[in-house]
């Protein structure tokens, strides 16, 4: 039989003074509001880190691939290459790779009722896989390649219709401007479509159209394009991918991660790591600096105890086990409820979007939650382990108690 373990449960379910019930609330209280935290705050930068970054993936894939230009800007009207089906099919046997899609891009000016906008639109073809972008779209339908010339669709962002005043069904004028000669032609198209992604890089400068009008607006053969964007089956090897890209593609090609092209918004998500880590220090410290005073107060408490253990033959490590567990039952509590409380706020907001963004500052409009049950384990058995043995130091303590002076303690 355990005679710690056996002392300190009898003691732990023993009602206490005024006091010392009032420290352990307190200790339970304090734990259970530090692992709750913890939870709430990874769940809520898992959720924010994955919302958006799936946002700017679902918008451009998860790597580029275009000629090689190296003064050249990533975001910006690419130098045609012709399309390869080798290369595409040696893309393709990569196992990582889900998709491969065409794509092109051209600065235009939108035009309604002398309202003017500019835009970069983005070519597609009957390819594209809608189910990345559908939701993105609020109002109208995709865009219609039945054409046998080009879609006389164009899909644009909310930002834009709203400013102009444009509704799906309407008319706009889109003006291309030549880059080398410094020409322009437009182009009727009916709007189709709009979609609001939420990310304002895209949103205020993002229209979709068809790309063989971008192949007839700058007179490229029909085999030509502006480059491949990659989707992954899973976003973490979007740099060992990359990696191997690099030794697969032609001399005149280059690959880009999507986290190289708009480095701002990954740099920012990165950030909340930081926060995360900060507020992880500042709950487990608050943990233990609670549970140490709530050890010493027992231990205090119980000294005519510790005294009449010694006196009868108890060991110093045997009594200090006593408290150790003692302090162990009291952080196992406050971790069950902490670990209640925080799941239930996830959920909570999973089912019911309580928690608002500004969708304008942030990229998302509900505060989104993602709850990865093996870091929720790791935080609870992380908090228990060091809060266990960050108690080791104040049962030292219990070696300095005299049995005669114990004894008589009041």
């Amino acid at each position: 039989m355990n005679i710690a373990s056996f002392i300190a449960t009898h003691v732990a379910f023993k009602s206490q003074k005024s006091f010392s019930a009032f420290i352990i609330r307190l200790a339970t209280a304090a734990t259970a509001l530090s692992v709750a935290a913890m939870i709430i705050t990874i769940s809520f930068v898992n959720g924010f880190q994955q919302g958006v970054s799936g946002k700017v993936f679902s918008f451009w894939g998860h790597i580029r691939v275009q000629k090689y230009e190296p003064v050249k800007s990533m975001v910006a009207e690419e130098t045609p290459l012709e399309s390869n089906d080798t290369v595409v099919q040696v893309l393709k046997q990569i196992p990582a790779i889900k998709q491969v899609q065409p794509f092109a891009t051209k600065t235009a000016v939108i035009d309604k009722n002398k309202e003017i906008e500019g835009v970069l639109i983005k070519g597609i073809d009957q390819t594209y896989d809608t189910v990345n972008f559908k939701p993105f779209m609020v109002e109208g339908k995709w865009l219609n390649f039945n054409d046998s010339m080009y879609s006389k669709n164009i899909v644009i962002s909310k930002p834009i219709a709203d400013e102009l005043l444009i509704k799906t069904g309407d008319t706009i004028t889109v003006y291309f401007i030549s880059q080398g000669e410094g020409k322009s032609t437009f182009r009727k198209l009916a709007v189709s479509g709009i979609f609001k992604s939420g990310v304002e890089e895209f949103d205020k400068l993002f229209a979709i159209a068809d790309l063989r009008l971008i192949r007839r607006i700058n007179q490229w053969k029909p085999n030509e394009i502006g480059g491949y964007e990659i989707f992954l089956k899973d976003y973490k090897q979007i740099d060992t991918i990359n990696d191997q890209l690099y030794d697969r593609l032609p001399d005149t090609w280059i690959s880009k991660s999507i986290r190289e092209i708009y480095p701002n918004i990954f740099d920012w998500l990165n950030i909340q790591d930081v926060n995360r880590n900060v507020i992880f220090i500042v709950m487990a410290v608050v943990a233990i600096i609670n549970l140490v005073t709530c050890l010493l107060i027992l231990v205090l408490e119980r000294t005519r105890m510790i005294g009449v253990l010694k006196a009868v033959g108890s060991d110093d490590w045997t009594i200090q086990k006593i408290f150790l567990y003692h302090s162990t039952l009291i952080a196992g509590r406050g971790i069950i409820i902490g670990l209640f409380f925080g799941l239930g706020v996830c959920f909570l907001q999973q089912l019911t979007g309580i928690i608002k963004l500004d969708e304008a500052a942030y990229y998302v409009r509900n505060a989104p939650v993602d709850i990865v049950w093996w870091q929720v384990v790791l935080i609870c058995l992380g908090t228990l382990v060091t809060c266990v043995l960050s108690l080791l130091l104040p049962t030292l303590f219990v070696r300095n108690i005299k049995p005669v002076k114990a004894i008589q303690f009041r």
